[in-house]
């Protein structure tokens, strides 16, 4: 099985496919949506996927062709790997669905958050209910890292409930869970006072230099 595979990045296909030249051979990659625009940025480069290897069924069933799936780390394969078990989500329906990074998406399955999970493509309320329901406990390893070094609350501390409520609120308005998270925690640290998460969205939206 091939477990890993470096090379040139040829070009990205408009369907999202990776075309990799590793010597004389080259390579057809599926990757996730999230990975699309950062690749093509690196066409010419030399580029490492940890890859996923497996056969898919072609009309009828009357024949398989092998494919490689590839991924910017091994995390992210794992998450991918943990994301198919759900119930009706193979393989290329969750290629378009992750969108965005995983740590963004196992957070809001972490946070029970439908309504991020519901603007991913392929995921309809139903999916969301169902994905929440299948691998909620399951995501904690995927959050370590979530949150950057410059965040006034450190990986391994015990986000504050009403900080959480507030990100909440701010996914719920738009924000992307990143963005949310950020604001929320530096509008803490200025107010740590705070007495309850709508003072806290006053805050943030008050603030003169808010987080992009």
């Amino acid at each position: 099985m091939i477990s890993r595979l470096s090379g040139i990045l040829d070009c990205i296909t408009e369907d999202g496919r990776a075309m990799l030249q590793s010597g004389p051979i080259t390579y057809e990659v599926l990757v996730p949506a999230a990975d699309i625009e950062a690749l093509r940025n690196r066409t010419g480069q030399e580029v490492v996927f940890h890859t996923l290897h497996y056969l898919e069924g072609q009309s009828q069933g009357s024949s398989m062709l092998p494919r490689l799936i590839g991924f910017s780390s091994d995390l992210d394969r794992s998450f991918f790997t943990l994301f198919t078990t759900v119930k009706n989500i193979g393989y290329r329906k969750a290629l378009r669905a992750l969108q965005r990074p995983c740590r963004e998406i196992a957070s809001a399955i972490a946070a029970k958050d439908t309504t991020t999970l519901t603007s991913l493509p392929e995921i309809g309320k139903r999916s969301a209910e169902t994905i929440v329901a299948e691998l909620h406990g399951k995501v904690d390893p995927f959050l370590e890292g979530l949150v950057e070094p410059s965040s006034p609350i450190r990986a391994g501390e015990n986000m504050p409930p009403l900080v959480a409520d507030a990100i909440a609120l701010l996914t719920t308005l738009g924000e992307s869970r990143t963005d949310a998270r950020r604001r929320a925690e530096l509008a803490f640290a200025a107010h740590p006072d705070v007495e309850g998460p709508e003072q806290l969205l006053q805050i943030i939206y008050t603030m003169k230099e808010p987080v992009s």
